[in-house]
């Protein structure tokens, strides 16, 4: 199979490379829902050493900046609760945590999520985690740019491989939330 996106030497049907997923990613393509068949999600098999943007596209595809998004973990505060939630932005922007995020999750105060909570609370590993395969308790925050392309890349839950998912897809997640101004220059 040709991935649809960037310049890989393996690309598979995500339902078909199951054991290549983080448990939870695999777990959430097995019992996949919605609009886009579970087939259309792609993996991509890629080396953990470039897992990093910058270095990745130099090494897949100078067109995947354009089309990679970010997934990183979020917690909001007030009083003594902390809310957990993923936000989806396109690597060209950065997440407006003190702003977008902190109004939407109603919180005094917001930040990223430490290195130990992000991959303790989703099972996956720093640097691949993927809103594929969240905690459904989870709100996952989706700009509206990623929504809006054909494909985007993002992790596989492990820093070894990525997923190709059409953009459509993330609208499609449990807790998912599609805002405008989520990513910002």
């Amino acid at each position: 199979m040709r991935a649809p996106i960037g310049d890989f030497d393996t690309a598979l049907p995500a339902p078909d490379c199951l054991d290549d997923l983080a448990a939870p990613v695999a777990e959430a393509v097995r019992n996949w829902r919605g609009g886009v068949p579970a087939d259309q999600i792609v993996y991509v098999d890629t080396e953990p050493e470039w897992a990093d943007t910058a270095v990745f596209v130099e090494h897949y595809g100078r067109d995947l900046l354009e089309r990679s998004a970010n997934c990183v973990v979020v917690a909001g505060r007030r009083g003594g609760g902390t809310t957990l939630a993923a936000c989806v932005v396109l690597s060209t922007t950065r997440v407006d945590v003190n702003g977008t995020v902190r109004r939407r999750l109603g919180a005094r105060k917001a930040s990223f999520a430490s290195m130990d909570t992000a991959t303790g609370e989703t099972g996956m590993e720093y640097g691949g985690i993927t809103p594929v395969g969240l905690p459904a308790d989870w709100t996952v925050l989706v700009d509206c740019a990623v929504v809006d392309l054909p494909y985007v890349l993002v992790g596989s839950g492990r820093r070894r491989g990525k997923l190709l998912v059409p953009g459509k897809a993330f609208a499609q997640l449990p807790g998912a939330v599609v805002l405008e101004g989520l990513g910002v220059a």
